[in-house]
């Protein structure tokens, strides 16, 4: 994969360099603000960024801005954003636009190589990676909603894991159930959310990340 790293923190964006590198990638550019960030993600347009949320010359979201700016130049470009906290603004604005290709990973994850190199990929195939701690914060502000109560704690894992953005297959492994399980869990699952088992997996995690930011989308759809 060919890949940007937009990242202010000089000791984190070299280990990145190192790490991707490693992994037998290339990393065709480096930024430390947002403006450098926006700029290299149009001239390379990689196959996935990371871009670090906070970065100069505000230290707000210029990272975050920029990788906006550059989706709407270049709709889909595959982004994974790091954010220090679990902040549900980015994660609703960076799905906005259901275009996929699209990734919301906390900076202490990056330590995970596999996980971080995995959701890299993910991000790069089109797909969403949502972190785990994400993912738990978006369950428990719609842990109020009616339809959520529904679900059995079975349901729910299954829930959780497909929001992250793992497919029925790797669901299952994760959880030690089989391919037919995991099918039957999300058809209950969804019928129970209100939610349309759309036969494309990107669309799904997207609708099930909008019923719970925003307390149930209509059937079918992915935005937030």
């Amino acid at each position: 994969m060919r890949i940007v790293i937009a990242e202010d923190l000089y000791l984190l964006r070299d280990g990145m360099v190192r790490l991707i590198e490693a992994y037998g990638h290339q990393v065709v550019a480096t930024a430390a603000t947002g403006p450098e960030t926006l700029d290299a993600l149009l001239k390379w347009r990689p196959d996935v960024a990371v871009v670090d949320v906070r970065m100069p010359p505000t230290q707000s979201d210029e990272g975050l801005r920029a990788a906006l700016a550059a989706r709407r130049e270049v709709p889909g470009l595959p982004v994974l954003i790091l954010s220090q906290h679990v902040e549900q603004l980015y994660a609703r604005e960076l799905l906005a636009d259901g275009a996929g290709g699209i990734g919301y990973f906390l900076k202490e994850s990056v330590f995970d190589a596999d996980q971080f190199v995995d959701a890299l990929q993910r991000v790069a195939d089109g797909g969403t990676a949502m972190d785990p701690a994400v993912i738990a914060k978006l369950l428990a502000g719609g842990s109020s909603n009616r339809r959520l109560e529904r679900l059995t704690d079975r349901e729910q894992d299954v829930l959780a894991l497909m929001a992250e953005g793992l497919s029925n297959q790797a669901i299952g492994g994760r959880l030690f159930l089989s391919d037919s399980a995991i099918s039957k869990y999300t058809t209950s699952m969804f019928g129970k959310l209100g939610i349309s088992d759309d036969d494309h997996h990107n669309r799904r995690v997207l609708a099930v990340l909008a019923h719970l930011n925003q307390g149930g989308p209509t059937a079918g759809s992915a935005s937030l």
